[in-house]
């Protein structure tokens, strides 16, 4: 975590991909159709404090929304889905801070804490890309 902070000082936002280095920041896989996923995405972050969705676009498969950060910050959240295949959906999230500094690694932090929920709530529909 510490390393994620240093990068942070300079770095305002964060990806995650197939080609992602950090293994915690690959693409999440789920073994079920775009539309229940999607579902399940928007319905975690509508629950969860401190997000607000502020823009759907189910035919390109974005989800926006915006998170405030303790220290008032705001970073807007861009989650994609992917249907793969009919019963086969992928998740990417980009995170990135408005202003000019660092995000201390909150970027990091935030698509760990999605990306965590998510595997929680669908633990059984995850599978490996």
């Amino acid at each position: 975590m510490l390393k994620r902070t240093l990068i942070g000082l300079v770095r305002s936002h964060e990806t995650t991909g197939e080609k992602a280095k950090d293994p915690l920041l690959k693409t999440r896989y789920f073994k079920l159709p775009k539309e229940q996923v999607w579902e399940e995405v928007t319905a975690v972050l509508k629950k969860t404090p401190g997000y607000k969705l502020l823009h759907e676009v189910p035919n390109v498969g974005e989800i926006l929304a915006e998170r405030r950060t303790m220290t008032g910050r705001t970073q807007d959240v861009t989650l994609t889905l992917f249907a793969i295949n009919p019963v086969k959906t992928a998740v990417d999230i980009y995170s990135a801070s408005r202003g000019s500094m660092g995000d201390l690694g909150s970027n990091y932090r935030t698509i760990l804490d999605i990306y965590k929920q998510l595997d929680r709530k669908l633990a059984s529909y995850k599978i490996d890309g």
